[in-house]
């Protein structure tokens, strides 16, 4: 893949670790990419990458009032219009949707689609509406739009491709499962996990859960935080941080979450960073933590349990989606019932005990190189530019 840009990579704007760590792969195996998104996404190295170019078509999103917020939308999309009808780029992969999803489902596609465009669409969720109890009759009917306009769909499990192929119609020969890579893009230093708890005031002997990311129903903190709640009463050395922020629409769901705790004797126990935890900050969480906690209650795939793979950290998951099939129980972490706060509780003790938190430290490896023999973006890398070649080979 020589010449002008064959690929055009459209994020959204956000979602920096799969952006960076595709485009990087990408890079790195002569596919020359445009990368479209915006400052939330940038990083000094896809400035200086071979065979890739980064068009910042969005800005900053920042702090506006709705006028602003409209009026600077409608400008990026206009930059992305002008963009589609004039790059050279024969294959344009959509990562995310843009802020009007209903639009980019449909007018959008034709438009890429009257262009004369291959599509690739990687689909995080299948139906994110279904996982977050909002799903309506215009989702599933744009849903299918899009879905039916692609040329090739990604997804990263097989039960996430059978859906595909049940609910929206997809031939089977158009979808492709792809391991969900690891984040790349949130720096590893030699800061010890000894001094990560130091940073955040945490014990050396304390046994530390660590629960990351946005906050939103769907992830069942209120279950993990009743779970912790009864550790706690039976033994002082538990230790819950809860560090991301909720969305918009949750703030209510949040709300009655802190209600529960504040009326607890143990709510000490708990640290909390209710904010967006910033890259340069990510590894103090994950390396003085002794697990990672997903109590989610729907769920196909989760790019934090990855991240926590990334640095080596085992984690205590639900039994939900396809959590299960990332899962070593013993090896790389133990599963239990969703929505049961007993059984979690449970599950947490039994980790306590278990050979895995004891050797962690020489564990930590294991659990890395396993993540890195099935998940690496040069897996994940080569297997998107064979779909890329059959689709500019059918093209030409």
């Amino acid at each position: 893949m020589t010449g002008e840009a064959e690929i055009a990579l459209l994020t959204g704007g956000f979602d920096k670790p799969y952006v960076f760590g595709l485009a990087m792969a990408l890079s790195s195996k002569g596919v020359r990419v445009d990368v479209i998104a915006g400052d939330d996404v940038d990083s000094p190295e896809m400035h200086t990458a071979p065979n890739l170019n980064f068009l910042n078509l969005r800005g900053r999103k920042g702090q506006a009032n709705a006028a602003s917020k409209a009026f600077r939308l409608m400008v990026y999309y206009g930059r992305l219009v002008r963009y589609a009808a004039t790059t050279q780029s024969s294959i344009f992969h959509i990562l995310w949707n843009n802020k009007f999803e209903f639009f980019d489902r449909t007018v959008l596609m034709l438009y890429y689609k009257l262009l004369g465009k291959r599509i690739v669409l990687t689909a995080h969720n299948v139906n994110a509406g279904k996982r977050d109890s909002n799903d309506s009759l215009l989702n599933r009917l744009t849903l299918r739009t899009q879905y039916l306009l692609t040329d090739h769909v990604f997804v990263h499990t097989e039960r996430m491709k059978r859906e595909l192929l049940v609910e929206f119609g997809m031939r089977s020969d158009t979808v492709s499962v792809i391991p969900f890579g690891i984040n790349n893009s949130v720096p590893n230093t030699d800061v010890t996990p000894s001094e990560a708890r130091r940073f955040l005031g945490i014990g050396e002997q304390e046994r530390v859960i660590l629960f990351f990311g946005a906050i939103v129903p769907y992830k069942g903190l209120e279950y993990l935080s009743d779970a912790f709640l009864l550790l706690a009463a039976k033994c002082p050395e538990y230790r819950l941080i809860i560090a991301g922020e909720p969305r918009k629409q949750s703030k209510k769901y949040f709300d009655n979450i802190q209600r529960r705790i504040i009326r607890d004797v143990n709510r000490e126990r708990i640290i909390q960073r209710i904010q967006y935890i910033p890259d340069e900050q990510t590894e103090l969480y994950f390396k003085a933590a002794d697990v990672l906690a997903l109590p989610y209650t729907h769920v196909f795939q989760s790019g934090v349990l990855f991240l926590a793979y990334s640095f080596g950290l085992p984690v205590v998951a639900t039994d939900v989606g396809s959590v299960r099939d990332e899962i070593i129980e013993g090896a790389t972490g133990l599963l239990c019932k969703p929505r049961d706060s007993f059984d979690m509780a449970q599950c947490f003790e039994n980790y306590f005990q278990s050979d895995l938190y004891k050797s962690l430290a020489s564990r930590r490896k294991q659990i890395r190189d396993y993540a890195n023999s099935k998940h690496s973006w040069q897996v994940v890398g080569e297997l998107t530019r064979n779909v890329y070649s059959k689709l500019l080979t059918a093209h030409k």
